[in-house]
Order: structure tokens, then C-alpha cells, then sequence
């Protein structure tokens, strides 16, 4: 049935592969080991939080201005997260602890400002500028590092879908990281925003926030620096209960349970009343002091990744709250407890989970105008979203699957002989392939951009569970079609995406260039194969921290035979994904049905951590001034994706 029409407003020409040396650093997400992502190892925390929608009226929380400039007439300024500058305030801020006690050296407290500072942030310790590229990056490379470390402890597991245990990535992966020097936002102790860390930001690992800067304890729930005479508040995390229930999101007022008090398990201290000191005291301090606490929410989750599912948690940044009021009641052992009041400062992006939240309950997305774009060729739904106009989009025919033309015969390749399952990389013919490794961790997460994978394929007698089998699958997260402001329309998932997440193919025709080039007037989504090369800069990071796990077999890469994908007429949700000058995603070359490597799969992965409700965008990869019209004309599109290191110029 085809899909009612309407143009789209972005004219998107020639796409091509992304390359290798083109995908940004850091492709996938970490499985966790039992235990991860809360730095207790079992323990519980010293400290809790719980939230309540009640506010006290006692007093009103400061606003944080937005100075944002307005676009241009037409131009499109993607919805992002207020930029929020940190600036200098009394000298004489000597020391900075913590819950731990660990100290460090600095010299001056910060209050924050929001302006449009166009990336700009603070110096590192070594006078490096923290942008939000910066931090994208780092986090991006520490993922990697956690997958390849992942990838070769997976390597000696006998039974693919197995834990990994007694080995903890994060703590391996964030060490190699900080002996490199490769954390940022290590100089001077901040109060109110991190340069280049935004609201709504997520983090699959705790030791994350410590890597940026946002928290820098591994295990203590309240940061603090001294300055001056007393000590100040600058972080602490809330961790609430499993999923996102009422108590623990959605509410502008914290209630935060003190540090301290309680024992830990076996062998530690009993229970006693806590103190108003450290961090509790810092925390008391910082309602006279009048100075912003920024606040990381842990929600947990039951994850089934593996044979044995386990909970695990992901946090949140919730971005800055002041601290009203404390008072200490009876806790639940029956010795005495602090409470703190926060409320968060308005003017901030509001966490997307509220509106997510909202969509459940209604069941019902606000502005719906399509149920199932796929008319239920996808194994979920992909409803539309129009909450600008009335309008749908285009029409099309919507397949799940590249339409060949009737002439060409494609034929299966040769499979491997892996009947348990592809755990033996050094006998899998796949593996072989892949130049000696699965490529994919046990999760389904791509471990690293290639110019080119092999999944297993129709041929091959591992069984459908086997992990290299991901992309041919299909979709495994809810998206959403929406129209945008200014630039048509966008895709998006009402879940987070894990880093290194297979997100969708991008389908049509498969046209030779010849063909593709004769349909002119209709050339809007258009995507070249091939001009895929290896580029060993994208990953000398990686490399030069871990030497010993790089592939030494080349890879195979796809020859360059001008074939082109048309999604005009046939497509799927792939052809709705925006360009973006700093994307999330990324295109990854991709065989198992077939062998030949002069027409591969199109399949997009997630290169970072994508929280609910963000646009899903890729590089599509143009050449300044390479674009030309039927005359040999130079043609050139101004870029309009909004995003901090925007070129200007699509091409």
C-alpha cells in the first residue's frame, strides 16, 4: 500500500559509505560483567535518594538564562541542550576532596552561565580546551577500548552467551586511559556545569562521569571541593529504584539521603546515626553558599543479554539543583539519617524520559499520524510523528530487503562449519573472513568500524542465536518518524541506544551508477557503494593503548564497482535519517547473504550512547565542491543540521 506523498524539505543528494576513516571514534557498547556499572561491587551505597513532586514553597530556585541567538530565517537549529559556561569566582579555593578522601590540588571555584560559547570550554590540566567534540570523543574511545578489552575476554569463553566474569572492563579501560592522560576535565574543581558534558547526556558505566569530569568518585555518592574555610557540593548521584518510576524521575525536587551511617555487608562497621560532616556537611553548606549541585540520576534495569539476565545501571545527567533545606529523621534502621532538599534550577532541557513516560501512559504518541509507516514489514512499529503540520510523507513502497534487479543472480556464499556457535575465531570461516575474529560482541554490539564485515549467512550451520548474526535480524528498537522544524523529516528512538547498537539498513534499488545517474529529477536519495578505504588513524588511539589486541590480518574491503542504492520509490525507515556534521551514527559495509563485495549491505550502528527522543543523523559523507548538475556545473547546499561543528556546506 503506498504511503500518502508530501516533498521532503532537505534535498539529500549522493550519499556515500561512510569510511573508515570517516566513522567517528568509538562505535560500540560494553556488555557488563555481574556487578558493573555501580562501583560498589555488590556493596550497597552509603547514601540514597528518593524524589517527591510536593514542592516547598519555601523558596524559588534561580533560572539559568538561555543567551541563545535565533537562527537565521531557514536555518534549522537542532533542538539541543543549553551551552552552560563556567566561570571564575573567589580566589582561594585551595583543596579538593571528596567522600573518599582522595584530594587534589586546585585554586579556583566556579558558578555557571548559560551562553551560546559555540563548543568552547574550559582547559584541561594540561591547557587543553575541553569542547563537547572533545568529550564526545573521549567517551567514544573508551567505549572502544571496553569492547576490543570485552572482545578478547569473550575469546576464551567456550560457550557463546556466557558472562564474562571476575574481569572488570571499566576499571581496565579506565585506567589505560588515565596512565595516557586521555581523561579531560581533570584540572581545576568545578562548580555548576563541565564543559562539554549536556543535559540528558547517558552513561553505561559510573567510572564514565569520573573519565569527563561530571563525578569524580568511583564509589562515593557526594563530591565536594573546599574553598576557603568550608567545603562545597559540586556532584552527587541518585541512584533510584528499577526502571524509571515515579519516585526516582520526572520531578524538579530531589530528596537526597545523606552519607554515612550504614554498614556496607560483611565485616563492616554497624549501624550508627550519621554525622553532619563531609559530604553531608558539604551539602548543608551549599544552601547559604547559594552554589549549584549538578545531579546524576542511576536508573536500574534488568538486562537479558545473556543466559543469565542480570540488573545493571545507566545514569543520567540531570544537569544543576540547589540545595534548599536538610533536616535528619529516623532511617530505616532506626538511627538517625540526613535529608537534603534539591530543586532543579529552571531554565534546563527537561530529561526526555518525561515525555517518553507521558507516551506510555496515553499509549498514544502526540501527534500521530501514522501507526506503521512499514505497514508491518518491520518486526516493530514505526509510527510518524507531526507536531508541526499536517502533513505526511512522501510516498513510497516500504521494503525491509535491497531490490535487485531481475538479471542479477546472487549467490550464497561459503559458510562455516560452526554448529555450537561461532566461538572459535582461529577454525570459523567467518571469522577467518573478518580478518581472525568475530566482530560483534556477545550483546550484538559492533566492536569497531570496518571497511567491510562478514556475518554469518544462509549458508552456514551455526545456529540463528549465533552473535554473528545481528544486522540480518532487523530492527530491535522502537523508532519514530517526526517532522522536524525547518529540515523535513527525522527518525529517532523512544529508548536509549547503546553505544555500537545496530540501528537499521538503508534499502532500495540497487542501481549501476549509469542508471542512478539518469534519474536527475528524482536523485534526492540516492546512496553510492564503496569509496570505503582503511584508515588506521581512526582507531591509532586505540592501538597505541592496546597493541597486543589489534587484528593483524588486513580486512577485506569493497570494491568500487559504481553501484548505487535508490530509496525514492522503495525504501525504508533509513531513508528518513538526516545528515549531521557531528552524527551518531554510522554506516558500516556488511555481507552474509550473498558475497559480493561490489554491493554490500548499508547498515547503521550507533557510534555513541543515543538517549530517548534524539535525532539519529549520519555523515553522508559529501566532498566540498565534488557535486555537480547535468552540465558539469558545481553545485552547491548550504548545511543546516545545527549541530556545534556544523561545516556550513553539505556540499
Amino acid at each position: 500500500m503506498p504511503i500518502p506523498s508530501h516533498p521532503l524539505l532537505l534535498l539529500r543528494r549522493r550519499r556515500t559509505s561512510l569510511s573508515a576513516a570517516d566513522a567517528p571514534r568509538g562505535v560500540i557498547r560494553l556488555k557488563r560483567s555481574e556487578g558493573e556499572g555501580d562501583f560498589d561491587d555488590g556493596t550497597p551505597d552509603d547514601e540514597g535518594s528518593t524524589s517527591k513532586r510536593k514542592a516547598d514553597p519555601e523558596s524559588s530556585p534561580p533560572t539559568i538564562m538561555n543567551r541563545r541567538s535565533t537562527s537565521e530565517p531557514g536555518r534549522c537549529r537542532r533542538s539541543r541542550p543549553l551551552s552552560m559556561r563556567p566561570m571564575k569566582s573567589d580566589e582561594g579555593m585551595e583543596t579538593v576532596v571528596g567522600e573518599n578522601n582522595e584530594t587534589e590540588s586546585s585554586k579556583n571555584s566556579k558558578v555557571c552561565e548559560v551562553e551560546d560559547d559555540n563548543g568552547a570550554g574550559d582547559t584541561n590540566g594540561n591547557g587543553e580546551v575541553v569542547t563537547r567534540n572533545k568529550v564526545r570523543e573521549t567517551l567514544r574511545l573508551f567505549q572502544a577500548i571496553c569492547r576490543k578489552l570485552l572482545q578478547e575476554e569473550e575469546s576464551k569463553v567456550k560457550v557463546p552467551g556466557e558472562n564474562v566474569n571476575g574481569f572488570r572492563i571499566d576499571l581496565s579501560a579506565s585506567k589505560l586511559m588515565k596512565e595516557k592522560q586521555m581523561w579531560v576535565n581533570t584540572g581545576k574543581a568545578i562548580l555548576g556545569v563541565v564543559p562539554g558534558v549536556e543535559v540528558g547526556d547517558e552513561f553505561q558505566y559510573r567510572v564514565e562521569l569520573s573519565i569527563v569530569g561530571v563525578h569524580r568518585l568511583f564509589q562515593g555518592g557526594i563530591d565536594y571541593l573546599k574553598k576557603g574555610e568550608e567545603i562545597l557540593a559540586t556532584s552527587v548521584v541518585a541512584s533510584g529504584g528499577y526502571g524509571y518510576d515515579d519516585e526516582t524521575d520526572g520531578s524538579d525536587v530531589l530528596i537526597y539521603s545523606g552519607a554515612g551511617g550504614t554498614g556496607g555487608g560483611k565485616g563492616e562497621k554497624k549501624v550508627e546515626d550519621q554525622k553532619l560532616e563531609r559530604g553531608n556537611l558539604a551539602l548543608k553548606n551549599s544552601i547559604h553558599a547559594r552554589s549549584p549541585v549538578r545531579v546524576i540520576r542511576g536508573f536500574k534495569e534488568l538486562k537479558h543479554e545473556t543466559r543469565r539476565p542480570k540488573v545493571v545501571t545507566n545514569y543520567t545527567y540531570d544537569g544543576l539543583y540547589m540545595v534548599e533545606k536538610y533536616w535528619h529523621e529516623q532511617g530505616k534502621h532506626g538511627c538517625s539519617v540526613f535529608k537534603f532538599q534539591l530543586r532543579r534550577i529552571l531554565g534546563q532541557p527537561e530529561l526526555a524520559i518525561k515525555e517518553v513516560k507521558k507516551s506510555k501512559k496515553s499509549r498514544v504518541r502526540e501527534g500521530t499520524v501514522m501507526d506503521d509507516i512499514s505497514m508491518g514489514e518491520e518486526k516493530l512499529p514505526i509510527c510518524v510523528v507531526n507536531t508541526v503540520d499536517g502533513e505526511l510523507p512522501p510516498t513510497f513502497k516500504y521494503t525491509t530487503k535491497a531490490i535487485h534487479h531481475p538479471w542479477y543472480n546472487l549467490s550464497s556464499p561459503r559458510g562455516c562449519d560452526c554448529t555450537n556457535g561461532c566461538s572459535d575465531s582461529n577454525h570459523c570461516a567467518c571469522a577467518v573472513k573478518n580478518g581472525g575474529e568475530i566482530p560483534f560482541n556477545f550483546n550484538g554490539a559492533i566492536v569497531e568500524a570496518k571497511p567491510l564485515v562478514y556475518e554469518c549467512g544462509p549458508s552456514c550451520k551455526c545456529p540463528p542465536s549465533c552473535h554473528n548474526r545481528v544486522s540480518q535480524h532487523g530492527m530491535k528498537f522502537l523508532l519514530e518518524v517526526f517532522k522536524t522544524q525547518s529540515r523535513g523529516w527525522g527518525v529517532r528512538s523512544l529508548a536509549s541506544i547503546p553505544s555500537g547498537s545496530f540501528i537499521c539498513e538503508y534499502t532500495g534499488e540497487l542501481l549501476e551508477e549509469i542508471e542512478a545517474e539518469q534519474r536527475t529529477g528524482n536523485d534526492e536519495y540516492l546512496f553510492d557503494i564503496g569509496h570505503n578505504y582503511s584508515d588506521k588513524s581512526l582507531w591509532e588511539g586505540l592501538s597505541t593503548l592496546i597493541p597486543d589486541l589489534q587484528t593483524s590480518v588486513a580486512c577485506d574491503v569493497v570494491d568500487d564497482a559504481g553501484f548505487t542504492i535508490d530509496a525514492a520509490k522503495y525504501g525504508n525507515v533509513g531513508r528518513f535519517i538526516n545528515h549531521s556534521c557531528s552524527p551518531n551514527l554510522y554506516a558500516q559495509n556488511v555481507l552474509y547473504d550473498h558475497d559480493d563485495k561490489r554491493m554490500p549491505h548499508i547498515m547503521f550502528f550507533a557510534a555513541e550512547n543515543i538517549p530517548p527522543l534524539q535525532e539519529l543523523t549520519y555523515d553522508y559523507n559529501y566532498r566540498i565542491d565534488q557535486v555537480r548538475d547535468s552540465d558539469g556545473n558545481i553545485k552547491r547546499k548550504d548545511c543546516y543540521c545545527g549541530s556545534q561543528e556544523c561545516t556550513g556546506r553539505l556540499y
